[in-house]
């Protein structure tokens, strides 16, 4: 069968990326150091989406979108480059974790800062209400898993997140993005809450029963 070019590119994006992982990895940089400046590259991000205006917007968010695309390099990297320099640590996937969290929450920020400076508070409390459901979506699958063992039930995960903030960021339609999140990730831990309680119930009635634990 003849080679598409769409796979063509693929493998190219794929020995490109080896090579960078390659070259980061004889650095020895620490995979640390790189889950950290996804943090500083979201924050512009941030800063660009805070500091539009009513005539700026369309261009400033465009910019803030690019930034975003160019965050998920570090997202890529660092733990590729932890396997290739066999660094891989149990601190590395909790702080990467943890700075995730922070990204995430830089951009809604910087969006409720866009509104509060436009005064429209309902958007406001819409960048709010977003950011905190996008710590709960994973809050609720940690928490669970701490439990149950898995919790991977549930659509609005942070990739789909980041997909949709950059499309409406380069589109300048955010608007419409933040209700999209705010609904999905409402249902997501929603359905994460509801395996959960049904889980542990399951759980707890092998434990009354072992007869019922098959």
């Amino acid at each position: 069968m003849a080679t598409t070019w769409t796979s063509a590119f693929g493998r190219a994006c794929g020995v490109l990326l080896d090579a960078i992982v390659r070259w980061l990895a004889l650095s020895r940089i620490n995979p640390n150091v790189l889950t950290f400046m996804g943090l500083v590259v979201n924050t512009v991000a941030a800063l660009l989406f805070g500091y539009a205006n009513a005539d700026s917007q369309a261009v400033m968010f465009r910019y803030a979108g690019l930034v975003i695309i160019g965050s998920g390099f570090f997202d890529l990297v660092d733990g590729q480059v932890a396997r290739a320099t066999n660094r891989v640590t149990r601190f590395g996937a909790f702080f990467d974790s943890v700075i995730d969290r922070y990204s995430d929450a830089s951009q809604f920020f910087g969006l409720l800062v866009f509104y509060a400076r436009g005064d429209r508070f309902f958007y406001v409390a819409l960048s709010a209400y977003v950011m905190i459901s996008a710590i709960m979506v994973s809050y609720s699958r940690a928490r669970a898993e701490s439990l149950i063992g898995s919790c991977r039930v549930g659509f609005m995960e942070r990739p789909e997140r980041l997909v949709l903030v950059i499309l409406g960021a380069l589109f300048n339609r955010m608007a419409p993005v933040l209700w999209v999140i705010a609904i999905l990730s409402t249902i997501t831990v929603i359905h994460r809450i509801q395996y959960t309680w049904f889980r542990t119930r399951t759980m707890e009635a092998a434990a009354a029963d072992p007869s019922r634990a098959a």
